[in-house]
């Protein structure tokens, strides 16, 4: 996992938009489609979104009859957050405790 290509997929408002709308829909995703109404963007404009979320590694898709679903890549995820916090608190990992909840409970879906 390259963290500089994950942050520059979320450092555009559209992109982490669709980030944040795609982790709420969990693992059972959400078609394309549906993502742009949900967001107003247009679907060729989504679509380049899309794929730069998913070549960094934090969105995957997978076709069902005619739609194209998309959701959270769990372990780009877990990898980027990992890489965030590997030198967490300089040994005193209780600083980060409320954290590690946060991603304890997104590992479990």
């Amino acid at each position: 996992m390259v963290a500089t290509e994950a942050f520059g997929a979320l450092a555009q408002p559209t992109r982490l938009a669709v980030f944040r709308l795609l982790m709420a829909a969990g693992p059972e995703g959400m078609a394309a489609g549906a993502v742009a109404e949900k967001l107003g963007v247009p679907h060729n404009t989504l679509s380049t979104h899309l794929g730069i979320l998913a070549r960094a590694r934090l969105l995957t898709s997978r076709r069902e009859g005619r739609s194209i679903l998309y959701a959270p890549d769990i372990e780009g995820v877990r990898a980027l957050l990992s890489f965030l916090v590997a030198d967490c608190c300089n040994g005193r990992p209780e600083l980060c405790a409320p954290l590690a909840a946060v991603v304890e409970r997104a590992a479990c879906c």
